[in-house]
């Protein structure tokens, strides 16, 4: 009975969240909910144990952040450096596009990236009034950005920060092993950006000239809180770098330089800082955890791992290929994030199954590494294929939207796809040759 019932919450339960019925955190709500009551889950299972239950870590280190940058954003240090970075290029179109890009790749690099597109899109929006240019390609622009700057990171998209939980990778393993990639992509994609919004990069003399105008440092409203956050920022990256060292999770170190930031910028009112944290999507993650924890227990992974082990056998380049282009193809479809959270415990099944006698340090064994970061790659790039493959997608169609700037899912698709396959052509040539030719 477990069998049966835990997959038919899985598969309705995704269902329902692809087509976006219900808001997807009541779904995976209902969802845990369930399979908690009828036993298929124990409350020990879901909240104590490493393998099945809720991973703790990715819901700390994700509120850690938040709490943080929720600090930050009345500050008007974002507002600064978008102007700044505006008047850098001397406010021509393509140099506002591309440094907008850049800027935003960067920034999603070192927070997450749906936090830094609610913060770029107003600016974007205001900035190409300014220049009197169409905002969609520039608003396209940078939440593609974001999504391929998040994914040089542990912590610049979620899909990282839940792979890095279960495969025990550190801060640096993911700015070694992707970040190499990542900057290629980043070159290539800010070259392609005046190709293909070429009939959008002209304006005239006087708009350039009012952006010249603008005054930066009008934005600035605490510059004390600014030093002080930029201060805590840098230790808690820092602190990311060395945890191996340290001997600590990233999300203590994210929980600890929260707190220690409230503390110095003697915060008196908690209520808006915790107020504007995401508490939706962290719902969102614990219920979701608890219905792919019930999925491992009863075996529907080993099923599937069993299935791709057979179609790549013990080819780790043809399971990496595999894994690259089906996460980048469902990460278009589908939000990343409930993917990720299926895929986690069926590569460990499927180094279970290739390597038995590796037994516990199969999760991030040798061999095994080209898979994971082979999910990463499609997993982050793979969800800016369409409007609604990345969070941070979603959110800037919605903000264009509310700002009188529509843009369709097929205008969306057509202006992403020469991106999205030139990041995972890259990704998967870099996969090939690092992990493979040069063996």
């Amino acid at each position: 009975m477990a069998f049966p019932l835990a997959i038919g919450v899985f598969f309705v339960a995704y269902a329902l969240i692809c087509f976006e019925t219900f808001h997807k955190t009541i779904i995976a709500l209902v969802g845990a909910g369930i399979l908690l009551s009828v036993g298929v889950l124990t409350q020990a299972d879901a909240f104590n144990s490493e393998e099945f239950g809720v991973d703790w870590n990715v819901v700390f280190l994700l509120i850690s952040m938040m709490i943080i940058v929720n600090v930050m954003k009345p500050t008007g240090f974002f507002e600064y450096l978008a102007i700044k970075s505006a008047k850098l290029v001397k406010g021509s179109p393509y140099g506002v596009m591309s440094i907008f890009a850049i800027v935003t790749a960067v920034v999603s690099a070192v927070m997450d990236n749906v936090t830094t597109v609610l913060l770029i899109t107003p600016i974007i929006l205001f900035i190409c009034d300014e220049l009197e240019v169409n905002a969609i390609p520039y608003l396209i622009s940078a939440c593609l950005a974001s999504n391929i700057g998040g994914a040089a990171t542990l912590i610049g998209d979620p899909p990282n920060i839940m792979i890095a939980s279960k495969a025990n990778f550190s801060f640096m393993d993911f700015i070694i092993h992707l970040g190499p990639a990542v900057l290629v992509i980043m070159f290539v994609y800010v070259i392609m950006l005046k190709i293909i919004f070429r009939k959008d990069l002209s304006t005239s003399s006087e708009a350039r000239e009012r952006i010249m105008q603008l005054d930066e440092t009008s934005v600035i409203k605490k510059p004390s809180t600014i030093i002080k956050c930029l201060i805590v920022l840098g230790c808690v990256i820092g602190g990311f770098v060395f945890h191996g060292v340290l001997h600590l999770q990233p999300a203590t170190i994210a929980l600890f330089g929260a707190g220690v930031l409230l503390l110095i910028v003697k915060v008196e009112d908690l209520h808006p800082i915790l107020a504007e944290v995401e508490w939706s999507s962290i719902f969102f993650f614990i219920g979701l955890f608890i219905i792919v924890g019930a999925v491992v227990k009863v075996g529907f992974i080993q099923i599937m791992a069993n299935m791709v082990v057979k179609a790549t056998g013990n080819d780790m380049l043809m399971a990496s290929t595999v894994i690259l282009w089906f996460s980048a193809v469902a990460s278009a479809i589908i939000d990343n994030i409930p993917y990720v959270a299926t895929m986690n415990p069926l590569i460990i099944n499927m180094g279970k199954q290739l390597w038995p006698q590796m037994s516990s340090d199969i999760i991030n064994y040798g061999q095994l590494m080209p898979v994971w970061w082979a999910l990463a790659f499609g997993a982050c790039l793979g969800g800016n294929g369409t409007a609604i493959g990345a969070s941070a997608n979603v959110i800037v169609v919605g903000m264009a939207e509310k700002a009188g700037k529509k843009i369709s899912f097929t205008k969306f698709m057509i202006y992403a796809f020469p991106f999205w396959l030139m990041s995972l052509v890259i990704s998967n040539i870099y996969i090939w040759f690092r992990y493979f030719l040069l063996k």
